[in-house]
């Protein structure tokens, strides 16, 4: 039977064997009294564990291997991480193990100490062809449990995106307006166009488009001309204004723009065009200059829609999709499906981590509540654990699926997911 370690740490953690069989080689009857918790750094796997042997109580480590040979294999006998080891738990002991000191290491054989069906079971599972491993099985699962493991799935997500901003923060010495920018820069590429909107929020400080805050011409100049846009000829017009400006700004402050090739417009939509959501961000900072400031003083729901809407788009853009070729007269403000993607992907992240930097926990809870009242994203991957049982009806959970599927169902990681621990175990 071909298991793996991390089916038997799955065994030995939820004490999925017969404890009366126990035997320990070469003492004799063994009690576990705790397991130990999991240890997923460098050293045994799991780490204070107690047992009992006879009438001696031993506490100290557990280490777990296929094969007690395996321990050898993995060169534990010249690792002192392993000096405190109490027990050796393997499925076959083909080989006596012994401590620098010379004393043998307590072992027992799980083969044979558990319904194997439970391994048929876990092979099933991960072998299945469907979309997420446990597609067919989730409605069995008790929503409470689905629910409880996705809200841990969305702090993980929080948290990990928190150590990004920190260290861009850091980067940025505590400013936190310039980091709010080049995130949210970054939100209005969504994934198509991510990365070069990132770049002109580095080659382009916030801190120099306030110094034109009140200047439409300028702070547009700015955004295009560093895009890159600003490079072709022109006839005349709104794009030559542009052209004329940058050009003296540029000189002015030393810039150097970005290559235009970066952007992407292929296969897209023409409202989501480069070109339209640079003017959309230009229109945005045009109004509030000063926005994660704004962002912290706003209360209800509607007002966070409001901060995007109705924002100061150059007419030019009503017939344009970009600089070279009119089109029909179009809305060009921000959708509301997009709004909510920058809500949810820059907004909530930055109320939570700036709470949770600063000590203030009405910025935390402010993320979790506009995650609950915005709508979940709309996408394949949703959907499917939807079709699966699970109502996601906000982002709150919609952003944990997101999460769950990384960590998780893509690895097909069902020992460490308390939905796959739960179908196991029953």
């Amino acid at each position: 039977m071909l298991f793996k370690e991390d089916f038997l740490h799955f065994i030995w953690k939820f004490r999925l064997y017969n404890p009366k069989a126990l035997q320990s080689q070469p003492w004799g009857h063994l009690q576990i009294i705790k397991t130990g918790f999991s240890h997923h750094h460098a050293g045994p796997d799991f780490i204070e564990a107690k047992i009992r042997i006879e009438e001696t109580i031993w506490v100290g480590h557990v280490e777990i291997h296929l094969k007690s040979s395996d321990w050898m294999l993995h060169q534990h006998q010249h690792d002192t991480a392993y000096d405190n080891v109490i027990l050796h738990v393997v499925y076959e002991n083909d080989q006596p193990i012994y401590r620098k000191n010379g004393s043998e290491i307590p072992v027992i054989a799980l083969k044979g100490m558990f319904d194997e069906a439970i391994w048929s079971n876990y092979s099933a599972l991960i072998s299945a062809t469907h979309y997420f491993p446990c597609e067919m099985q989730l409605r069995q699962v008790d929503p409470m449990i689905v629910n409880g493991f996705l809200t841990r799935q969305l702090i993980e997500r929080l948290e990990i995106k928190t150590t990004v901003i920190l260290q861009q923060l850091e980067v940025y010495k505590g400013d936190w307006e310039r980091t709010f920018y080049y995130f949210l820069a970054k939100s209005f590429g969504f994934k198509v166009n991510s990365l070069p909107f990132e770049l002109l929020a580095s080659s382009l400080n916030v801190h120099l488009l306030k110094k034109y805050h009140n200047q439409p011409l300028q702070i547009e100049a700015l955004v295009f001309g560093q895009a890159g846009f600003l490079n072709a000829d022109f006839e005349g017009g709104y794009p030559q204004q542009l052209k004329t400006e940058y050009e003296f700004l540029k000189m002015k402050h030393q810039l150097l723009p970005l290559d235009e090739s970066l952007w992407k417009f292929l296969r897209m939509r023409p409202h989501n065009f480069p070109t339209i959501r640079l003017a959309q961000f230009s229109a945005l900072f045009l109004r509030t200059p000063n926005l994660f400031s704004k962002l912290l003083e706003v209360d209800a729901f509607s007002e966070y829609y409001a901060l995007f809407q109705q924002l100061p788009v150059h007419t030019y853009w009503e017939n344009h999709f970009h600089f070279h070729k009119t089109t029909k007269k179009v809305n060009h403000q921000i959708g509301k499906a997009s709004i909510e993607s920058i809500l949810i992907n820059t907004i909530c992240l930055f109320l939570y981590v700036y709470g949770k930097y600063t000590d203030q926990q009405r910025y935390v809870d402010r993320a979790f509540d506009l995650l609950s009242y915005l709508p979940a994203e709309k996408n394949a991957l949703v959907e499917k654990y939807k079709l699966a049982g699970i109502q996601l009806e906000s982002a709150f959970l919609s952003q944990a699926v997101l999460q769950l599927n990384k960590n998780y169902c893509s690895q097909k990681k069902c020992l460490n997911c308390s939905i796959g621990i739960k179908i196991l175990k029953k």
